[in-house]
């Protein structure tokens, strides 16, 4: 299984890679919106774990353009974002987001188990 990651925070996602890598999975990684696109078109990922905020092309717009793409809507998408709004994270639920957890809530260890149990319900 192969999971796309799109932090622009390093060790953050320096820290998902490991947990996910650990777990068996093949992990790819973008730092911004527009590699990210990119990266999901030409990769094939599983599922994505997006930030919201990111430099050249924001998270929502990443959510919004992924899921407007044929070849890439069915893409189970796990937000994981410093916006703890609700309405930022209803948005990200209309946009198609599978699940939206803030980063200050939740520890990476839970993220990668509910990543884990999306990609166990895509099987």
């Amino acid at each position: 299984m192969k999971i796309l990651i799109v932090e622009d925070e390093a060790v953050l996602s320096k820290v998902l890679k490991e947990k996910f890598e650990r777990s068996g999975f093949e992990c790819l990684v973008a730092s911004d919106g527009e590699v990210a696109i990119t990266m999901a078109r030409d990769g094939k990922p599983d599922v994505i774990v997006l930030d919201l905020v990111l430099p050249k092309k924001n998270g929502f717009l990443v959510l919004e353009e992924i899921k407007e793409d044929a070849g890439m809507k069915l893409i189970p998408i796990v937000v994981v974002s410093n916006l703890g709004e609700d309405s930022d994270i209803k948005k990200a639920l209309t946009l198609g987001a599978a699940d939206y957890f803030v980063k200050s809530q939740h520890p990476i260890n839970e993220i990668v188990e509910k990543v884990k149990s999306v990609l166990t319900e895509i099987k």
